[in-house]
């Protein structure tokens, strides 16, 4: 009975995501991680994004990984936060591994914002499996809505 899975409509399938980009459904819907009793083998990044006082700030879950593991890239108005999850195997005599969950490996997430971000004013911070990015929207590049006649 423990193969029985429950089907879940939310699903990362099913889930609509305004960040991703079109080659990003592609990849994931063809390069889909294999999958055991519903659990992913790939590990996830998963955040928020706020648009707060001229700024953008993020928090992005990344669970298990040390600092210097983490990779934040700005280009433009393209994020990529990209970060490497490692598991240390240590198999003591006598025991035997009889299931393992924790998830390992590279993973990346990618997304463009609305604005151009100041890279120079960029900050970051990583605390308890958070990172926190707050990235101040370049100056001069407020939107200008037009009128239609």
């Amino acid at each position: 009975m423990s193969n029985i899975t429950r089907f879940d409509p939310y699903t990362e399938l099913t889930r609509f995501d305004p960040f991703m980009d079109i080659d990003d459904v592609f990849n994931r819907f063809m390069l889909r991680p294999i999958s055991r009793g519903g659990m992913e083998l790939e590990p996830q990044i998963r955040m928020d994004v706020k648009e707060v006082d001229g700024e953008y700030r993020i928090d992005a879950e990344i669970p298990g990984v040390k600092k210097d593991d983490i990779h934040v890239t700005i280009d433009g108005k393209r994020v990529s936060i990209s970060a490497e999850v490692k598991q240390e195997k240590e198999v003591k005599e006598g025991e035997r591994l009889i299931r393992c969950e924790r998830s390992y490996g590279m993973t990346s997430r990618s997304f463009n914002l609305a604005d151009e971000v100041d890279q120079s004013k960029v900050q970051a911070k990583y605390n308890n499996g958070i990172l926190e990015l707050t990235l101040p929207k370049k100056p001069g590049a407020a939107r200008k809505e037009i009128s239609i006649s």
